[in-house]
């Protein structure tokens, strides 16, 4: 338990630094950006994946929440946004799998499975089995997470001036205990439904299925509190920096410096996108940027629940985005992988 009394406390300074330095999201960047500094100078950390999970689970009954019929009678109207998503990520595959062959010298496994934008666990399952280098692809993939997320909060006041100081939601004291126990409910049984059925990222989308059907009903009219959201931030803060326990010279030097090119990389791609779809009026700017941004579901959930974002169109994008991956990972590496050899 040591490593994770470690994590906890350590996370909880970060929030109480970025707190009295008024930086913005301290429960979400403080606890990523203690846990990672404390990570590099070689303290032992990790977090714990039960509650990791549960984490994700009050985001997917948050995003659910807000799957009000009125909302929902806006998806149709997402299609030329959405077929834009396996563009995208056939650009990162094209620019990015190079990227990491010829400069960084890494072979075809590990440098397609590190460009995937998908889930770190989907990616790492799949890039053993084709016989990538499990821990080049754990830091990479962090990396890409921690360096988007902590990015987009800056880009976000610098261009639209959003104020990330709001609470994300309601104090529990406010909320109907009858709501409270409907979401605990969606969430524990949606969470366990989408995992006996294998669905994929079942701990956010299990709940979020669940809390949206019985929302869109209108047996639901609130989001989780806002302690508990405060809580995700911190928990999914504290895993993205644990992550970086353990590092090595060796691999900051190559790995971490890889990782970070790559990101500079997807900005740079990410704001082509979000230019164009703009420009050509057919999305506002910042949902835009949330949802097209190749960070995390659950980090990206957050982010557009604080600044009040469509989060129903970032959640579709960033959902269809790990579909995309998943579904053609394994097949794209098979074929790109039989011409190469």
């Amino acid at each position: 338990m040591r490593p994770v009394l470690y994590a906890f406390a350590i996370g909880l300074l970060g929030v109480a630094v970025f707190s009295l330095l008024a930086l913005p999201l301290p429960w979400l960047l403080g606890p990523i950006s203690a846990c990672l500094i404390a990570a590099l100078i070689g303290v032992p950390m990790r977090g714990i994946a039960v509650v990791n999970d549960g984490m994700r689970a009050v985001l997917g009954v948050a995003v659910g929440a807000t799957l009000t019929p009125a909302v929902l009678a806006t998806l149709p109207g997402m299609w030329p946004t959405l077929v834009l998503v396996p563009v995208m990520v056939v650009c990162i595959g094209l620019i990015g799998v190079p990227y990491f062959q010829r400069v960084w010298g890494y072979d075809f496994p590990t440098a397609y499975y590190a460009t995937m934008p998908g889930g770190l666990q989907d990616m790492l399952v799949f890039g053993e089995e084709a016989g990538g280098n499990i821990r080049t692809l754990s830091l990479i993939h962090a990396t890409r997470v921690a360096v988007i997320v902590v990015a987009l909060p800056f880009l976000l006041r610098g261009i639209w001036d959003v104020d990330l100081s709001n609470p994300p939601g309601r104090p529990m004291v406010d909320l109907p205990w009858s709501d409270i126990a409907v979401m605990v409910i969606c969430g524990g049984v949606g969470w366990r439904v989408a995992k006996r059925v294998g669905l994929f990222g079942a701990s956010i989308l299990g709940p979020l299925i669940a809390t949206g059907l019985v929302t869109a009903a209108g047996y639901l009219g609130n989001r989780p509190p806002a302690e508990a959201i405060w809580a995700a931030q911190f928990f999914i803060g504290m895993t993205i920096g644990c992550k970086y326990a353990g590092v090595t010279m060796t691999e900051v030097r190559r790995d971490l410096l890889a990782g970070i090119g790559f990101c500079g990389i997807l900005i740079v791609l990410t704001v082509v996108f979000v230019e164009a779809i703009y420009g050509f009026g057919l999305a506002p700017g910042q949902e835009t940027l949330l949802a097209f941004a190749p960070g995390g579901q659950a980090e990206l959930t957050v982010l557009a629940l604080i600044v009040g974002a469509d989060v129903a169109f970032v959640v579709a994008h960033h959902t269809l985005r790990l579909f995309v991956v998943i579904l053609g990972a394994p097949i794209a590496a098979r074929l790109v992988g039989a011409r190469s050899r």
